[in-house]
């Protein structure tokens, strides 16, 4: 990481208030590298996150443990800094903030939190915003090249493969750049890409801004944003022939249902759900049933004990045995 990372902080501060932009901007630069959020809080010490752990920025910008030396993030902050997000027009993202965040230029992704307003179709607008997580979007090109081996079939095709890991671990880093190197026939595939449809319910895999991803998914992939997945995997079995489907953070019953429709079309599948162990699995009713019949051929185990993204097991799927001790 180097000074790329750098720009992507710094494209960032960009959205947020003066008063508090002041103060981001003279964050070590060993941190602007790594940072995975920034998160206002009305009333509360403004913090960063990154590495599994928050601190709390003081005025100098320097990082700290004691909330009583962090900058206290006022409403006035959060008010000018939501209408530097939403480009001074609440109503032109009034759809998007229905599902708790808006997605910037670049791809990155801003939670929000304040009155939820229901009407008679569900959730309608949130009002008085009272806090924001700012996550950034940082691409990792080449994340997924270690596993890309076990993934590939001898016949020319994929396994179905499940991605694996607790929270802010890496699933997605891994899952979009598996995305982009079978899209474009990286690897040993010699230019022969997949078609691949992307089910982007939460907007984290592609970033789409204004109709544009904002990370590179591969030549070959089309995007559903922010569509759920049994609507998403209708839409692409019916028109658009992909070989491959791939979606985040499965879980409930309707996501397995989706997972036999495109497996009775015959495409293959690609997914991720949070998880530390096969037993933590096999323990959620819904993932039992897709364990049981054998549907994923391969279990890819994510952790960050040797950083984000670190590869802690890959599980054959008939005989749940690792395939990556049996190569050691």
């Amino acid at each position: 990481m180097g000074e790329k990372d750098i720009r992507t902080y710094n494209s960032v501060l960009g959205y947020i208030c003066l008063d508090l932009r002041n103060i981001l901007k003279y964050v070590p630069i060993q941190y602007k590298r790594v940072v995975e959020e920034i998160r206002l809080r009305s009333g509360s010490p403004m913090n960063i996150c990154f590495q599994g752990r928050d601190y709390f920025i003081a005025k100098d910008g320097n990082l700290t443990d004691e909330y009583k030396d962090g900058i206290l993030v006022e409403k006035r902050y959060i008010d000018e800094t939501f209408q530097l997000i939403s480009n001074y027009s609440i109503y032109a993202f009034e759809e998007e903030m229905k599902n708790g965040f808006i997605t910037l230029r670049g791809g990155h992704r801003v939670g929000i939190g304040g009155k939820v307003l229901y009407g008679a179709n569900g959730i309608e607008s949130i009002k008085n915003i009272s806090s924001l997580n700012i996550r950034i979007a940082r691409q990792k090109i080449g994340a997924s090249n270690r596993i890309i081996e076990y993934v590939l079939d001898s016949s020319g095709t994929i396994y179905n493969t499940l991605i694996i890991s607790p929270p802010q671990c890496g699933k997605t880093t891994i899952l979009r750049d598996l995305i982009r190197n079978l899209s474009n026939g990286t690897y040993n595939l010699k230019g022969r890409g997949f078609k691949v449809g992307v089910i982007d319910e939460r907007s984290e895999i592609a970033g789409m801004y204004n109709g544009i991803s904002q990370h590179n998914i591969g030549l070959r992939t089309d995007v559903l944003d922010g569509c759920n997945k049994q609507d998403g995997t209708i839409m692409f079995l019916r028109a658009m022939s992909p070989d491959i489907i791939a979606m985040d953070e499965i879980g409930s019953i309707a996501d397995v249902e989706s997972i036999h429709e495109i497996l009775k079309a015959g495409v293959k599948v690609i997914a991720t759900v949070h998880g530390d162990t096969m037993e933590d699995l096999i323990s959620k009713r819904s993932l039992n049933l897709l364990i049981k019949d054998r549907i994923f051929k391969r279990y890819i185990f994510l952790n960050n004990s040797r950083g984000v993204g670190t590869i802690g097991d890959i599980v054959e799927g008939d005989t749940f045995t690792s395939i990556i001790n049996k190569k050691r």
